[in-house]
C-alpha cells in the first residue's frame, strides 16, 4: 500500500486520491450500451447467448422454479440454516422499525395534510454471483421488499457452472417466499429487468450491487427508461480511521475483509501515526498468507493506500471527502468524532465492531452507495421500496381561510384558471 502524509497533500492531490471507478474512454459504457441494446431487441435469446459468453454455461431455461430451489437448498446444513435465520431475524427487526405511520398536520384551521406509504408494485433484485456468491445481499434486499409489501419481486442472479444457483441463494429464496430465480447476471440482467423479456417481467425499480458493468447499466437505465434504481452501488470499499488505541491486527483484518471482495474494491487506511501504519502493514502480510482468496485480496491491497494524519480531526476531514461506503472508526475515542461524520454509507464504531457484522447479521443494510455517492445517497431501507404520496383535505372553514391567499398567488403568476378553481368554491 502506498503511504501519503496528509500534511503534504494539496486540494488536487486529495481529489485525485478520492476519485475511483472512472471510465475516461467510455469503454465500459460502450460495452454496456451494446448489451442493453441486444437484450432490448432480442430478449430471452440475448440472455441465453450472454450466459454462454460470460458465464460459460449453456442454459436449457432461464429460471429455477420453487421445486428446483427446494432440491438445491436441501444441502444447506443445520448450522448454516441457523446462521441465516439469525441474520434474517436481525435484518427484519431493524427494517420493520422503519415502517411507521406518519402524523396528519393541520397547516391552518380546516387545511389538513399528510403522507401515506404505498409499495412499489414491481421490483427487481440483482444478487451478485461472480467471484463470490452473496446470499446476504438477497436477505438485505428481499426482507425490506417483503416488509414494504411489493406485489412482484423479480430476482436475477448469474448461473453457476452447473447452470443453477448455489444452495444458499436457493435457501434464502425459500425463506423469502420467492417462487422463481432467473439465471441472468451482469448488465444483461439489469437490461432484462428494465425492458422486460419473454420470461422476465419489466420492473419499476432495480436494486442490488455489482461490478462496474452492473453499475454502469443501472445508471444508463435510470436515464433512458421509466425504471428507477436504488443507487449507483458499484465495487465495494472501506475506509478505516485508526489511532493509537486501535488494534493493528483488527485493522488489518478489516482491510482484508474488504479486499477479498474483488480486485476493483478499495481498502483505505487513514491513521494518526507512522507506527500504526507499519504495524498494520506487518499484520496484513501475516494474515494474507492464510486467506483462500489471498490473490484477489493482495491485488486490492496493492491498489489501495494509507494516509497518515496528525490527529483524528484531519482523518475525519479526509474521510468526508472520500465519502466511503463503509467507515470503521477503529478508536476508543469514537464518541468524540461521530458528530463530524458528514458523508458515509454505514459506520462501524469502536474496536469490536467489524464491517463483517453489518455485512451479514447486525441488522443494518449492506447495500450502500459507493464511489463517493454517499455524499447524496443513503443505503437501502424500507423507504427504498415505497412511495410516499401526499394528501390534503380542505373543509368549508379551510377553503375560506386559504382561498384568498391562493387567489392572490395565482394572480401574481398570471394563472387565472388557478384562481378561478378557488373562487368558484368561495
Amino acid at each position: 500500500m502506498k503511504t501519503y502524509n496528509y500534511s503534504d497533500l494539496n486540494k488536487q492531490d486529495i481529489q485525485t486520491l478520492v476519485q475511483r471507478n472512472i471510465d475516461p474512454a467510455n469503454e465500459i459504457r460502450t460495452l454496456v450500451e451494446d448489451v442493453i441494446g441486444n437484450v432490448k431487441q432480442h430478449g430471452d435469446r440475448a440472455l441465453y447467448d450472454y450466459a454462454h459468453q460470460f458465464d460459460k454455461v449453456l442454459l436449457k431455461k432461464l429460471y429455477l422454479d420453487k421445486a428446483e430451489l427446494e432440491e438445491i437448498a436441501a444441502t444447506v446444513s443445520t448450522e448454516q440454516k441457523a446462521a441465516l435465520q439469525i441474520a434474517y431475524n436481525n435484518i427484519y427487526k431493524f427494517h420493520q422499525s422503519q415502517l411507521k405511520a406518519e402524523d396528519r398536520v393541520e397547516t391552518m384551521p380546516g387545511v389538513t395534510c399528510w403522507r401515506e406509504l404505498r409499495p412499489i408494485e414491481k421490483v427487481g433484485l440483482y444478487i451478485p454471483g461472480g467471484t463470490a456468491v452473496l446470499p446476504s445481499t438477497f436477505l438485505m434486499l428481499g426482507i425490506p421488499a417483503r416488509i414494504a409489501g411489493c406485489k412482484e419481486i423479480v430476482v436475477c442472479s448469474p448461473p453457476q457452472k452447473n447452470g443453477k444457483v448455489n444452495a444458499f441463494i436457493a435457501y434464502v429464496a425459500l425463506m423469502l417466499n420467492i417462487d422463481r430465480v432467473y439465471l441472468a447476471g451482469g448488465s444483461q440482467a439489469v437490461a432484462a429487468m428494465a425492458y422486460g423479456t419473454e420470461s422476465i417481467t419489466k420492473v419499476d425499480k432495480i436494486f442490488g450491487p455489482g461490478n462496474q458493468f452492473v453499475t454502469k447499466a443501472k445508471t444508463i437505465i435510470q436515464s433512458t427508461t421509466t425504471t428507477a434504481i436504488d443507487m449507483p452501488a458499484g465495487p465495494s470499499e472501506v475506509l478505516v480511521i485508526a489511532d493509537d488505541t486501535a488494534n493493528p491486527a483488527f485493522v488489518a483484518a478489516d482491510l482484508l475483509a474488504q479486499a477479498e471482495h474483488g480486485i476493483d474494491s478499495q481498502a483505505i487506511l487513514v491513521c494518526t501515526s507512522e507506527s500504526i501504519a507499519q504495524q498494520t502493514l506487518a499484520e496484513l502480510e501475516k494474515q494474507l498468507q492464510v486467506l483462500p482468496r489471498a490473490e484477489i485480496a493482495k491485488q486490492t491491497i496493492d491498489n489501495s493506500y494509507i494516509v497518515i494524519t496528525d490527529n483524528l480531526d484531519e482523518a475525519m476531514n479526509f474521510s468526508n471527502q472520500y465519502a466511503p461506503e463503509h467507515l470503521i472508526l477503529a478508536t476508543e475515542k469514537w464518541q468524540q468524532i461521530t458528530g463530524q461524520i458528514v458523508n458515509a454509507g454505514s459506520v462501524f464504531l469502536g474496536n469490536l465492531t467489524p464491517e463483517s457484522a453489518g455485512d451479514y447479521a447486525s441488522g443494518t443494510n449492506h447495500t450502500l452507495p459507493t464511489s463517493s455517492y454517499a455524499r447524496a445517497y443513503s443505503g437501502v431501507s424500507v423507504d427504498s421500496f415505497v412511495k410516499k404520496i401526499t394528501f390534503q383535505h380542505l373543509s368549508e372553514e379551510g377553503i375560506k381561510n386559504i382561498g384568498p391567499a391562493v387567489e392572490t398567488l395565482a394572480d401574481l403568476e398570471g394563472l387565472h384558471a388557478h384562481r378561478n378553481a378557488v373562487s368558484v368554491r368561495m
